[in-house]
């Protein structure tokens, strides 16, 4: 072949090289913009806050990222007990959960501090204490090691106590045997008001109650009207206490994985959702109680003076549990004076 045919080939075939290799890298962020990303938002609850945050978030994930995120919801534990819906998002099988943070210790035992009895007292005192910049730094930071990126974390309900007799003054609570988590953020202030603590599960509770083998239990009102607790008992006396909020959580390496343009849209859909619940939590909460009253259940107050002593009794157990922990302390000191300023 004649040296002119030779260079002449060997330049088309450059040529065409170059073409193909522009059009490779013309097309790769067009590739990547194609590319989807499914995210199971996993919880344990149905027809509560959670799961109104949960149905809107994955709603606007799935709109302002054009698509390009595909949520698939799982409520009512379809992916497992808690622990597992934990695990799994620490591990990458679920994207995100919404979870109560004290169901996060095994992470990090800071996640109990925005449980604690007398931290607030509304619902709209525990959106301002969740949007108060230094809590949302300490929670959502709290498991970053352990494989998590919190995105939100906002106040679900109050807590109440379901008992058989009715507990109207704290002296009813002497004597009594009521259910809690496993946590010394619930037992030590219910032994403080002269009960006994007793940890068990939320699905034996009925039966407990039932069988004698408690007289109440610690819980919400958007669980015990729904899930017809007045089968066991009618009395709820509403302590507010503790606060019941959900972490949002989103497994990092997941988080990590997407252009930055859709982690900026993981969080900030995250942020605006967080922001408006508050209206909508309540909505349920008073829907809730008024389902409860016209199923034959009955609301108790404690009497003004005597809710303030519970505040300061129950507050005060939580403190000396925090006393003989200096991590556990610190946290603690960030939310309760955020609880003060945003009073």
């Amino acid at each position: 072949m004649k040296l002119i045919e030779r260079n002449f080939i060997v330049q088309a075939i450059a040529g065409t090289c170059a073409i193909v290799l522009s059009s490779m890298l013309a097309l790769g962020p067009a590739l990547a913009q194609a590319k989807t990303y499914t995210m199971k938002i996993s919880l344990p609850t149905l027809n509560d806050p959670s799961y109104v945050y949960a149905k809107n978030y994955a709603a606007a994930l799935e709109k302002d990222s054009g698509g390009r995120i595909k949520p698939q919801l799982f409520p009512l534990s379809q992916l497992g007990s808690i622990p597992r819906q934990i695990e799994g998002t620490q591990f990458g099988s679920i994207q995100c959960s919404l979870i109560p943070p004290e169901f996060f210790v095994g992470v990090d035992e800071r996640f109990e501090v925005m449980t604690a009895p007398g931290l607030v007292n509304s619902m709209a005192h525990g959106q301002r204490v969740s949007a108060d910049p230094a809590v949302k730094k300490l929670m959502l930071g709290l498991g970053a090691d352990k494989g998590l990126h919190g995105v939100a974390m906002f106040m679900n309900s109050p807590s109440s106590v379901i008992a058989k007799s009715p507990i109207r003054h704290l002296v009813d609570f002497k004597g009594k045997k009521i259910r809690v988590l496993a946590s010394p953020f619930q037992m030590q202030p219910m032994a403080s008001l002269g009960a006994t603590p007793v940890a068990m599960t939320l699905a034996d509770v009925v039966p407990a109650i039932q069988q004698g083998t408690i007289d109440g239990a610690v819980g919400g009102i958007v669980v015990f009207t729904p899930m017809h607790f007045q089968d066991a008992a009618k009395y709820v006396t509403e302590t507010g206490q503790p606060a019941v909020f959900v972490m949002v959580e989103v497994n990092k390496a997941w988080y990590e994985s997407l252009p930055a343009d859709l982690q900026k849209i993981v969080d900030s859909d995250a942020a605006a959702g967080q922001a408006a619940i508050g209206p909508t939590a309540a909505e349920i909460v008073d829907k809730a109680r008024k389902g409860w009253t016209d199923s034959g259940g009955e609301l108790i107050s404690l009497p003004p003076n005597e809710q303030a002593e519970l505040m300061k009794t129950v507050s005060n157990a939580v403190a000396k549990v925090t006393r003989a922990k200096p991590s556990l302390n610190a946290a603690y000191k960030i939310v309760t004076d955020a609880a003060k300023r945003t009073q």
